[in-house]
């Protein structure tokens, strides 16, 4: 069990580092806004070859991959949406019983099924040399559909880890509250 448990560790590693990499998207999407504002309303020069739509484009590819990078790692801090009526009256165990059920008949299910729609819609895209439906907007969009490949493939490893953690816990090799993502 040792193994899998180094295995989630290492899972959860990459998702902090992603989710880090996506907060820094994040800051790219403010400093892309600013200057798309400064730029239209104030009359500043565009540099050649970049304009509006490609600057306002590019805003919503750093949105997106910074959603992508850090869902995973949101899902293993609990931070995603839940809906919580009874959950919290519940004791650790069965919350953990509950959350295994849902990693196995939701998130893990969900995310393979994602992955499996997600792919050819990419790779047609790619091949086809999609681009932007704007005359002046972005090409190569396959790489924004790839994104959503991407998105369910953290999600899914996500799961993953949340799943050996979980299993860990029930069998007593690893605490509760470790399992649950308090102590990640």
């Amino acid at each position: 069990m040792q193994f899998f448990i180094g295995f989630s560790e290492t899972i959860d590693r990459v998702m902090r580092f992603l989710a880090m990499f996506g907060g820094w998207l994040g800051v790219m999407l403010i400093v892309a806004v600013c200057y798309d504002v400064v730029t239209r309303y104030f009359g500043v020069p565009k540099p050649d070859g970049i304009n509006s739509t490609m600057i306002q484009e590019s805003e919503y590819w750093l949105h997106s991959f910074l959603i992508v990078f850090s869902i995973g790692y949101a899902y293993l801090k609990n931070a995603h949406v839940r809906v919580d009526l009874f959950r919290p009256s519940f004791s650790l165990k069965t919350k953990l019983w509950i959350e295994l059920i849902g990693l196995l008949t939701a998130v893990i299910p969900y995310s393979l099924l994602g992955i499996w729609l997600a792919w050819p819609y990419t790779v047609k895209s790619y091949l086809s040399g999609e681009i932007s439906k704007s005359q002046n907007g972005l090409s190569d969009l396959w790489i924004l559909k790839g994104g959503l490949v991407v998105l369910f493939v953290l999600i899914f490893f996500a799961g993953l880890s949340k799943l050996i953690k979980i299993i860990a816990a029930l069998r007593g090799d690893l605490s509760m509250e470790a399992a649950n993502g308090e102590e990640l």
